[in-house]
Formats: structure tokens, sequence, C-alpha cells
């Protein structure tokens, strides 16, 4: 599995905890930056690493920014993408087993370091369950590609 990673400057922090957690596991990764703490524009660095997500080059992603909402909106915007923001174990764990994420989105500015490697790791770890959640998934992909009909 390749992760692909990316952050602005308000999650940096928390993206570089998880980096070295990856490095650490043995996980492969693509980091799409940012680098520093210098002020950057976060929908250019979640829409690279989004687009990774959703070209297949990478299988999974992680983006941070200070409240993983604003990367959020900008990967869901991309085809193919299913981002979630998570804040807890609980939400990272059940955005994979049944919404079947494929990119999670974290805050720096709402977790910690520690806390954010830890919902990675869940998020990286967790199978989707499928079943009765396949068929929503699939009806997710029907709004996306504009065919759902009710």
């Amino acid at each position: 599995m390749v992760v692909a990673i990316a952050c602005d400057h308000g999650g940096l922090e928390i993206k570089n905890a998880i980096v070295e957690y990856m490095k650490e596991s043995g996980v492969e990764y693509k980091d799409f930056g940012t680098y520093t703490e210098d002020s950057v524009d976060y929908p250019e660095y979640a829409y690279k690493a989004a687009k990774a997500v959703a070209t297949g080059e990478c299988e999974k992603g992680i983006i941070c920014c200070g409240t993983g909402i604003g990367v959020a909106i900008v990967a869901n915007k991309v085809k193919g993408v299913r981002a979630a923001t998570v804040t807890n174990e609980f939400c990272a764990e059940m955005t994979r087993r049944h919404n079947d994420s494929n990119i999670i989105t974290m805050g720096g500015r709402v977790i910690d370091s520690e806390t954010a490697v830890k919902l990675a790791d869940i998020f990286l770890n967790t199978p989707f369950d499928g079943d009765r959640h396949t068929r929503r998934v699939d009806m997710i992909t029907q709004i996306e590609n504009d065919e759902f009909n009710i």
C-alpha cells in the first residue's frame, strides 16, 4: 500500500509525526508537501494528494490542515475520493468500516501529534466491512456520477 500524505502550514506538525510513524512501520508513502511552517494555500496540497488517490497512484491518503475541514472539502471535489475528517478513534475506524473512505483529514489545531498517529494507524489498518455498506457506498458513487435516482 502506498499512502498519499499532504498538509498546509496548520497541519505540518501532525503530518511530520505521521510520516515518522509510517517510516518506522514500513508503510510506503508519497509526501505532497508542504514542508515548512510558511503560510500556503491548502487547496494546492489537498488536491495533489486527493488526485494521487483517485488515479490509483496511492491507495489511501492522509491530509492535514488546521482543522481538517478545508482539505476535506477540497479532496471530496475530486471524483473517486471519499474523504472524512476524523478527530477520534471511533470515527477513524467507522469511516473505513462503513464508508470505505480512502482519505482521512485531520487538524493540527484540533488534535495533537500522538492522537494523529493513532488515528492514522487505525485508518490504515481497518478494513471495509462490505455487506450492506457496499450498497450505500455504491449510492455515493451514483450521486457522484449524477446517476442517482430516488
